[in-house]
């Protein structure tokens, strides 16, 4: 039971780190940390890609 919850928190995790960091991107960083958190949002998508995850889906969103 504790495996299911684990995995099915991870997604969770994954969309909450990709919507700080598109947080920060609207704050207009500098340009280092713009590319920083663009490797860092590209990996959270393939992550997401990886577990089968869409966006509508962990947002509740009709597909």
């Amino acid at each position: 039971m504790d495996y299911v919850f684990s995995v099915m928190r991870c997604p969770l995790k994954l969309f909450s780190r990709k919507e700080q960091l598109l947080a920060r991107l609207e704050a207009d960083p500098g340009a280092n940390e713009r590319a920083e958190i663009q490797t860092l949002l590209a990996k959270i998508e393939t992550a997401l890609k990886l577990l089968g995850t869409r966006d509508s889906a962990a947002t509740g969103e009709d597909q």
